[in-house]
Parts: structure tokens; sequence; C-alpha cells
């Protein structure tokens, strides 16, 4: 009885931990932006209130409806409907939309390169 007590007590332990791993989001930078830090790209977002126009998922208060929901965006083929989606292109996006889409409606705000980096490998993460 005690055996089955304490395997119950380990398979509670390593579920729980299953759950919170799946909850947070991964350190390890995607194929697409290998030097990124997916986890300070969430920061990131919210930091430049992306989270006021778009949706995006394990970001908390990314509810924006204004511009398109960023769920799946590692699955998608174009970025602004015409970009192929790759960090390269996302990162070029992100500091600067005006520039690949005059008149988007997505504004220019700044971003750094590192910033744009970190963002778009969090992006990434999202498939």
């Amino acid at each position: 009885m005690k055996g089955a007590r304490a395997m119950g007590w380990a398979v509670l332990t390593a579920t729980a931990g299953l759950a919170a791993a799946c909850s947070s989001v991964s350190s390890a930078p995607p194929s697409e932006v290998p030097d990124g830090n997916p986890e300070r790209g969430a920061g990131l977002i919210q930091q430049y209130g992306c989270a006021s126009c778009h949706s995006v998922p394990g970001v908390r208060g990314a509810d924006g409806l204004v511009g398109p929901p960023l769920d799946h965006f590692g699955s998608r083929s174009y970025i602004a409907g015409q970009l192929p989606n790759n960090g390269q292109n996302l990162q070029r996006w992100i500091r600067d939309p005006q520039a690949v889409e005059p008149g988007t409606a997505m504004p220019g705000l700044g971003v750094t390169p590192l910033d744009a980096r970190d963002i778009a490998a969090y992006l990434f993460t999202l498939e």
C-alpha cells in the first residue's frame, strides 16, 4: 500500500510538472530565428503595445481586435499577405512595416533590431 501511495504522488508530481512546462514559453530559439530569445520576445510584445491591436496566445492581456490574431503564426505562409514567412522578413516587417507595405494600418513602433529578433522568435513558437 505504501508503494502504491508513493507511486501515486510521483505520477501526480510529474503530471503537474508537465502541465507547468506546457504553459511556459520555451527558451529555445526556433530555427527561423536561431539567435532569438522567445521568452524575452513575449515580454516585448507587451512592452511595445502589440497587444492593443493583436491577440497573441501566451501573452497576458494580448486580446486586441484591430490587427489580425497572431495564433499559429509559425505555420503561416505569408506576412502581411505578401512576404514569405521567414525570420528575416518578419524582423523587417516588425521594424518598419510602412517600408514593406506603404499605408498599412500597422504603425512603425521604433522596434530595435534586437527586439525585433526576439519578438520574431516568440511568434515563430506559435504553431
